[in-house]
């Protein structure tokens, strides 16, 4: 792997575990002696996460977005408009097999749920992959494209809702009713569950952003971008 794309991996990693927080200021300089690489791989990187809208370049060095209670609801109502979409043609042009064995792995989410931090991280890979079958399924790049980025900023707000196992198993719940609702062909009930999951989450993480994790909505049209 390229010396720029290991200290993006490294860099965007951070910051969507949020390692590297809002507001966190990256200088070529320090991120270089930090990641063991020369200047030119670290701006690369940076260049690269600001066109993610991960960090946005200033004065005194490149810093990671802010995620406003005003970003974290126009971002759902995005993925709503989307994954409903994206659901309801999964539904129509299914491939079983990825979908079964998705199913089966969700039916393990309640262990995995009680694992801690290993179990965790294992749940939403079944997450991720849930997502990635969608967007296959859907068989429409132009959305495929869409859908990547708005997963790209989910995981950064998904964290919020990392240490609420009661949502967690909630969500396990509906991630398992769009699933059934795809292998059944069913495009209304897969973009209904998506709705309804959607729903419970944007709920979820505003309730969780504390002041620490969300900045308040700017009060003039320079908001921040969404994060």
């Amino acid at each position: 792997m390229r010396a720029g794309e290991r200290a993006y991996e490294a860099i965007r990693h951070e910051i969507l575990d949020g390692v590297l927080g809002p507001g966190a200021v990256l200088q070529e300089v320090e991120q270089s002696v930090r990641l063991g690489v020369s200047r030119t791989p670290v701006r690369e990187a940076l260049r690269r996460l600001a066109a993610d809208g991960l960090v946005e370049a200033t004065g005194r060095g490149s810093i990671v977005t802010e995620i406003s209670r005003e970003d974290i609801v126009a971002l759902y109502e995005l993925r709503e408009a989307l994954e409903a979409c994206a659901a309801g043609l999964a539904a129509r042009r299914r491939a079983e097999p990825p979908f079964l064995a998705i199913r089966d792995r969700l039916h393990d989410a309640p262990r995995l749920l009680a694992e801690g931090e290993a179990g965790l991280t294992r749940y939403f890979e079944i997450v991720d992959d849930l997502d990635r079958a969608i967007d296959e399924a859907a068989g429409n790049p132009f959305l495929g494209s869409a859908l990547r980025s708005v997963h790209l900023h989910s995981a950064r707000i998904r964290r919020l809702s990392r240490h609420n196992p009661e949502r967690l198993r909630a969500a396990a719940a509906e991630h398992e009713l769009i699933v059934e609702a795809i292998l059944a062909g069913d495009p209304e009930l897969a973009s209904h569950a998506t709705h309804v999951h959607l729903h419970r989450s944007l709920t979820n993480a505003l309730s969780g952003a504390s002041d620490d994790e969300a900045s308040p909505p700017a009060e003039t049209g320079d908001r921040s971008r969404v994060a």
